[in-house]
């Protein structure tokens, strides 16, 4: 595929973190982007209500949906249904290529909302459309994310690895991605450098001068194991791209003015508004 001004991208989830923010690079590389989002008029679920209108003249589809969910079930259900919806609309309005974002480590990894993202991969692979499958690892905003979820005075924090990318990077890639030829699984993407979320966390607060007591949680069992070892960084020699700003030069520019982004993985309205890479 060659690139060429004004080719249309169509971004599922444009209005959600990273979607934004692959919203305003496809406008900065002079192409023309396509939100897809309940509030544009188009549900990914309900039989993919407005896909195929949204869809009509677009070359390539760059899929960021999510959804809030711990749950395994309906991880699943939402990235199968929205996946298929997808899919088939891109198929019948003649996309040429299929761009997913999913998560470093979700087959290493047992969590129930991962199990999802690997039914969407599945369905990504065995659909009708050229595609590209692009995993990432962990969000910088991910520490803003987990301390969120629970209520001051404490914040309780997984003990895990990661190797935290700045959202506008991974959006940089994705973008990058649509000028080319589908290219099936490509190579991981992560940052620059191997963080322990729990250390992540405490600085974040210290930056928002915010007093919490952080309490380290061990999950259990083998999805605990590889949480706290190697099952979110990418494959130990494997070549992948690696972002360039590191977690500390992401606090120093955002937490000041508030950090960007929600406090969970999405909006869960079924318009497939995506946020962070869950863990």
């Amino acid at each position: 595929m060659k690139e060429r001004v004004g080719m249309r991208v169509a971004v599922a989830g444009g209005t959600g973190m990273v979607g934004r923010y692959v919203v305003e690079e496809l406008v900065a590389a002079g192409r023309e982007p396509v939100v897809l989002s309940r509030s544009r008029g188009v549900d990914l679920l309900a039989g993919g209500a407005g896909l195929d209108a949204a869809l009509d003249g677009v070359d390539v589809v760059v899929d960021v949906s999510n959804v809030t969910t711990t749950s395994e079930r309906k991880a699943v259900a939402f990235f199968d249904v929205a996946g298929r919806n997808l899919l088939d609309a891109g198929a019948r309005a003649g996309v040429r290529h299929h761009v997913a974002l999913s998560i470093v480590g979700i087959d290493r990894v047992g969590l129930g909302y991962y199990r999802g993202k690997l039914r969407q991969e599945d369905v990504v692979k065995n659909g009708p459309l050229p595609w590209t499958v692009l995993r990432a690892t962990q969000f910088h905003e991910f520490a803003q994310q987990v301390v969120a979820r629970v209520p001051r005075p404490l914040a309780v924090v997984p003990r895990m690895r990661t190797q935290p990318i700045a959202a506008r990077e991974v959006a940089q890639r994705l973008v990058r991605l649509t000028t080319g030829p589908a290219q099936g699984t490509a190579p991981d993407l992560a940052g620059p450098r191997v963080e322990q979320l729990v250390d992540m966390v405490r600085r974040l607060l210290r930056a928002r001068h915010e007093r919490r007591l952080v309490l380290p949680v061990r999950m259990p069992g083998a999805v605990g194991a590889a949480m706290a070892g190697d099952g979110h960084l990418p494959v130990a020699g494997a070549a992948g791209p690696r972002g360039s700003q590191t977690f500390d030069e992401w606090l120093a520019r955002n937490v000041q003015n508030g950090v960007r982004g929600g406090s969970g993985g999405g909006s869960g309205d079924g318009s497939g508004d995506g946020g962070g890479q869950g863990g």
